[in-house]
């Protein structure tokens, strides 16, 4: 434990003070595998949906604010879906239009929230996204990762239709109708709905339990906000008749609930057994401050080198018989 201790502190003075440095390469790594997975699921136009590109784009998004990759990974949406069906593209601009103005009113301060979201759905660990946010972050960053689960719901139904959506369907399948079976993966998908009610509420749920005055209070946070998401999404499914995916919800569950126990460790590791309460006042309150101190082990840097070390010894030794026989030291020379 004081090994991985060491290590977290050695990360975090890493982080102080190349933070000019690792902030762009996490940006950088974060849009790459955005770009990879909207070339992978919708890469209609094939001039933009390459690696080169991606990694082109990426490199641009890593000196760009977080927000900018949201703007260009939209557009790169956008354009896809323009080679598909223009239908399917004005559906698009207005959904992305919706959503931003959503994103840029209550949380455009927590861009990394709704560009995880959707990766973390495709990973089949999307229920490490609330209890991530209600752990680090404010409760109205919970409008970040509901704009990133509708992107993802809407991204994955598109991709599930192309055939009937795509330029050279059926001629039965008329622009007003593709117009109706895009405008269904938004207001049509009661997975999705699921999906946003369980994630607000887990959510709130962490948020507020591991701000209570109480021991050990992200601990149970995490462990609420985990059980709740299983036991809602599988009442859902239940309930929806939706089959198939009770395998990946509890292997996605234990895998966030592993990886929420690593953000704890990194952001809030507390030590209870040294926890103070103290108690002081003045001319117009009296407080009761309890205090619990952080686990905190500094990295052993130093080095010690010595120099000599046999001749020290035997002048030490000297010095000290010398003293017992009350006789002087240098009769030894």
């Amino acid at each position: 434990m004081t090994t991985l201790l060491e290590y977290r502190e050695k990360l975090t003075r890493f982080y102080g003070k190349n933070e000019v440095y690792v902030l762009p390469v996490i940006k950088f790594v974060v849009a790459l595998v955005t770009f990879l997975l909207i070339n992978g699921n919708i890469g209609y136009m094939k001039q933009i949906s390459s690696v080169p590109v991606a990694l082109i784009l990426a490199l641009v998004c890593s000196i760009l604010p977080i927000n900018g990759t949201l703007i260009i990974a939209a557009l790169v949406i956008v354009a896809d879906f323009y080679v598909l069906s223009v239908e399917v593209c004005l559906t698009a601009i207005a959904m992305f239009i919706i959503i931003y103005f959503i994103y840029f009113r209550f949380a455009p301060k927590n861009g990394y929230n709704a560009l995880l979201t959707p990766i973390c759905f495709k990973l089949h660990i999307p229920y490490v996204m609330p209890v991530g946010v209600g752990l680090l972050r404010e409760a109205y960053s919970v409008f970040s990762v509901v704009c990133g689960t509708v992107i993802f719901f809407f991204l994955d139904g598109v991709r599930e239709n192309a055939t009937l959506l795509s330029e050279n369907a059926e001629e039965g399948t008329g622009a007003a109708s593709k117009v109706v079976i895009a405008l269904n993966q938004l207001f049509g998908n009661k997975e999705m709905y699921l999906a946003i009610g369980v994630m607000l509420v887990a959510t709130l749920i962490v948020y507020f339990v591991r701000r209570l005055s109480i021991d050990h209070a992200w601990s149970i946070a995490i462990l609420a906000g985990i059980l709740f998401e299983i036991v809602a999404f599988f009442t859902g499914y239940i309930l929806l008749g939706i089959s198939g995916k009770t395998l990946w919800l509890i292997v996605g569950n234990i895998i966030s609930f592993a990886i929420s126990f690593v953000i704890q460790f990194l952001f809030f590791d507390l030590d209870y057994s040294r926890t103070e309460h103290l108690q002081f006042e003045d001319d117009e309150y009296y407080y009761y401050v309890k205090a619990v101190p952080k686990v905190y082990v500094s990295g052993s840097d130093k080095q010690v080198k010595h120099f000599n070390k046999k001749e020290e010894t035997e002048k030490l030794n000297k010095k000290k018989f010398a003293e017992e026989m009350e006789i002087d030291e240098n009769l030894f020379d």
